[in-house]
């Protein structure tokens, strides 16, 4: 708006902003108006009318003074006398406003509205004249309550029907907290004054303030059954049926209010409010923009749109929000740590700390502040510094439940197992309905090999995550072996943790593309399992009909594998810096045909991008051994062991059954030449060496009660097993004592490079599985060294992995249905040299000659799913059933 210079036509100005006013542009007309007093103080319709527009918006003693300006040059002007006294009014001065109302009318002043004021103050009793009520006005101003009482207690001797009397008495007592005496002469005003709405709204707000919402709301709709078109007594109804849990009845008050007064921009931001509270955050957004239309300078408002945009997914539009909030309040720290939260889901965590840093500037008992800075700090790796800024929210806040679960993540995550699991356990005690933090305990005691405490912790833990609470599906995996509950829970997770908004598809094409898009999603494509399973396969993939796109969200090691990687694929993109959001939208943008999740619920996994739709077709494969529960997943690669007839409706995505095994393998995986000696790394040089690798939280009282019956049967065997920690080391060796056999007859392998682990693994003899959670990668490692697997077949995808590929590489003897022919078909080849030399040799040609280790075969394959499933896409046909035919190698 261009300023007036001071020697500009003031009625001009005037006019402006009276055109401003009558067409709602409040704040445009509040400042033409300011400006027209700035030049010429003493325009009485510009005082006037700027003090109607601060009593719009309830700031009455503000109004007041302008109202006063306006009379001080126009004294005679009926309208102004109305607006001053009708603001007394709503102050609750009614004496005051009796004494002004008779000087006006003895002065001849009068219109309508002063005449219906008249008629509202006209009382039926005898009331105080006003010079017996100066003393008191004085004393009430000068808040000295206890000489206003004695005054107002000696007047109702002489005026015991007063209503005006009763009602300043019941504010003496109120303000001296005597409530029941204040509510007692509330009462007394509005039996002697019935049509009198100052008593009802004293009353409600009286009741308002000691949490009595039954009776608040009485008094206001008796108020409102005298003033019916007053908004304010809608707002502070709206208000009252919000705390009695009313809220659509809440909501409709304040359509009313701003229905009676279209300007009222507190009415719109708390209809906000209401709306958010009941997630409805579509209308509570448009409920908070109208309120800012209103009152631009409403930090508040702001804010509270920032934070219901970044709950539907779109945290730009989060962002402008709070900086607005920011510019208009420089020192709102909520408006600083929620654009920290904001910046935190894009993936900047540096500049999301600093707004946490800056937050706790303003405010530094936030202990809110500290825990989401923790958590930033732990996502971008600063492990230590996390662990500070949890213990210091915890220092301002000791019962802080969440503070202590994301102390057990980081601490999970630094490996100190034993200090995570006594945060979560803190967690549970301070919070037992927390489900999280008891899976999580649950799931490190498995690392840990603590069966006692998982006995006793356990529970109902069939009911963990599959009613509201979502839980870490993956965690429970290896607790029970139900494919059913493991989908219900993976589909309260997805449920609970999609986002609001799905980022719109580009169009089908009109013709299928010459080579089709397909781009893998991991955090593992560094030195780790899933690469070393699948790096050939990125080498096999045929370069004339698929372009292969890798996403990397994981760490960059710079290593050798990685490097095989980025050359392999055509395009390569680490994206660990970008949120999920904007990881999908990338990969929209580059036009995958088909978008392959590698991760799922395993840890680092990031199934947000899959939730926003990054390709029309969505597969889960490889990473998590199970069904991820997700509408936005339409496939996962299976074969016909690990998911066979009986079980698919465990699982929501539409199966890819390729023909051999679902396990991709690299067959250029080098086994290093220099083998070590048993006794260079702890085995005996005669006798049964039963190895198992899995990791230790695989491990349970069923396989281990077994394992030790076995080591008493083969005299002079071991049981070589990964060492995953100090904690399950020192527990496994206790429970082998407690069960009789010697500590010293288990033997634990410390992590070693791929080739050299490969080599080693030529040492033992036999290696035998464990039950709800099978080897998967460790078999495979396994077999392709030429070690002999054992396996058990459960119900569950996870629990017939090791069945699936010994089926793929042509070795069904070695796969078994319950615990006793597991624990027997162990015994025999163990006592049973000839036989044993037999699987190994058949082993040793099914290697190279069976499907298992065929990767140009298995590339093949997996493509025809790909193909397949393209195909159902193009043709306008949802997802289904795919049966990837035998081809040739």
């Amino acid at each position: 708006m261009e300023l007036h210079s001071s020697d500009a036509d003031v009625a001009a100005i005037f006019d402006e902003g009276l055109q401003a006013h009558n067409a709602g542009d409040l704040n445009t007309a509040e400042k033409l108006y300011q400006e027209a007093v700035s030049i010429q103080p003493d325009h009485c319709e510009a005082n006037h009318n700027i003090g109607m527009l601060l009593a719009a918006k309830n700031e009455l003693d503000e109004a007041l003074k302008f109202f006063k300006y306006a009379l001080d040059s126009s004294p005679n002007v009926s309208l102004f006398w109305a607006s001053y006294i009708s603001v007394l009014i709503k102050l609750g001065r009614i004496v005051e406003s009796k004494t002004l109302m008779k000087a006006v009318r003895d002065a001849g002043i009068s219109c309508e509205k002063i005449e219906a004021i008249s008629q509202h103050l006209e009382i039926e009793h005898q009331e105080p004249e006003a010079k017996n009520t100066q003393e008191l006005d004085e004393l009430i101003v000068q808040q000295k309550f206890d000489d206003a009482k004695q005054k107002c207690l000696s007047l109702i001797e002489t005026y015991p029907s007063s209503a005006a009397l009763n009602i300043n008495l019941g504010k003496c007592y109120s303000e001296l907290g005597q409530t029941e005496q204040a509510i007692a002469c509330y009462k007394k005003a509005a039996k002697y004054q019935p049509q009198w709405v100052a008593s009802y709204i004293l009353l409600g707000q009286l009741y308002s303030s000691h949490k009595k919402p039954d009776q608040a709301i009485e008094c206001l709709n008796k108020a409102i059954e005298l003033q019916p078109d007053n908004p304010e007594l809608y707002s502070a109804l709206s208000a009252e049926l919000l705390q009695d849990d009313k809220a659509d009845q809440a909501i409709e008050c304040l359509k009313k209010a701003v229905k009676l007064n279209p300007n009222d921009a507190t009415s719109y931001f708390n209809m906000g409010i209401m709306l958010q509270a009941e997630d409805n955050f579509k209308a509570a957004i448009e409920s908070y923009q109208k309120s800012v239309s209103i009152q631009p300078d409403n930090a508040e408002a702001f804010n509270n749109m920032g934070v219901l945009q970044n709950r539907i997914g779109n945290p730009d539009a989060a962002l402008t929000n709070y900086q607005r909030a920011i510019q208009i309040n420089p020192d709102y720290a909520n408006a600083y740590e929620n654009k920290g939260n904001a910046l935190k889901d894009k993936g900047d965590q540096d500049a999301s700390i600093k707004c946490y840093q800056q937050a706790l500037l303003i405010r530094p008992s936030n202990a809110d502040a500290y825990f989401n800075m923790g958590i930033a700090q732990r996502i971008k790796g600063d492990l230590d510094e996390a662990i500070t800024s949890f213990k210091r929210a915890l220092k301002i806040n000791p019962e802080y439940a969440e503070v202590y679960y994301y102390m057990g993540v980081t601490y999970t995550n630094i490996g100190n197992l034993d200090a995570a699991i006594t945060n979560y356990k803190q967690a549970v005690k301070l919070n037992p309905d927390c489900e999280s933090a008891r899976v999580q305990q649950l799931h490190l005691q498995a690392h840990i090999c603590d069966w006692a405490s998982i006995v006793e912790n356990h529970t109902d833990t069939h009911n963990l995550g599959t009613l509201n609470q979502h839980v870490d599906p993956f965690a429970l995996l290896a607790m029970e072996d139900a494919p059913l509950r493991h989908r219900l829970r993976s589909e309260v997770f997805a449920t609970n943790c999609s986002p609001n908004d799905r980022l719109s598809l580009r169009r089908k094409p009109t013709q299928k593309p010459n080579r089709l898009r397909i781009g893998y999603f991991s955090a593992d494509f560094h030195n780790h399992a899933t690469l070393y399973l699948m790096a050939r396969l990125f080498e096999a993939h045929d370069s004339t009909k698929f372009e292969i796109y890798a996403y990397s969200f994981g760490p960059d090691d710079n290593g050798k594998m990685r490097q095989r990687l980025v050359k392999a694929v055509d395009v390569f993109r680490d994206v660990r810096e970008i949120s999920d959001k904007d990881i999908s939208w990338l990969a929209q943008k580059d036009k995958l045909d088909i978008a392959v999740d590698l991760k799922g619920y395993t840890q680092h996994g990031r199934p947000g991008i899959f939730y926003y739709r990054a390709a029309p077709i969505q597969i889960s494969y490889l990473g998590y051994p199970g069904t991820t529960g997700a509408a936005a997943m339409d496939y996962i690669i299976a074969d016909k062991v690990v998911i066979p007839k009986q079980f698919e409706t465990a699982y929501s995505e539409s199966i890819i059954h390729l023909p051999h095994s679902y396990q991709v393998n690299d067959n250029t995986r080098v086994i290093s030449a220099s083998t070590p000696t048993k006794s260079e790394i702890g085995l005996p040089e005669n006798g049964f060496i039963f190895c198992c690798f899995n990791s230790n939280y695989k491990i349970s009282p069923s396989e281990f009660n077994i394992w030790m019956r076995l080591l008493t049967e083969v005299k002079g065997s071991v049981l070589w097993l990964l060492r995953s920690n100090q904690w399950a080391e020192r527990n496994l060796r206790v429970e082998a004592e407690n069960r009789g056999i010697s500590a010293t007859r288990l033997v634990f392998a410390e992590p070693i490079p791929q080739a050299e682990h490969l080599a080693r693994l030529k040492l033992a003899d036999l290696f035998i599985d464990t039950f709800n959670v099978n080897a998967h990668t460790t078999a495979s490692d396994a077999l392709w060294a030429g070690l002999p697997v054992i396996t058990k077949l459960g119900n569950g995808f996870p629990a017939r992995v090791a069945g699936s590929l010994l089926t793929a590489i042509d070795l069904p003897e070695l796969i078994t249905e319950n615990e006793q022919e597991y624990e027997a078909l162990i015994l025999k080849l163990a006592t049973n040299p000839e036989r044993f030399l037999q699987i190994k040799e058949k082993l040793a040609l099914s290697r190279l000659s069976k499907p298992l280790f065929n990767t140009e075969l298995f590339t093949k394959h997996l493509e025809n799913g790909y193909q397949q499933a393209y195909d159902r896409y193009f043709n306008g046909e949802k997802p289904g059933e795919i049966n990837v035919p035998v081809q040739l190698s």
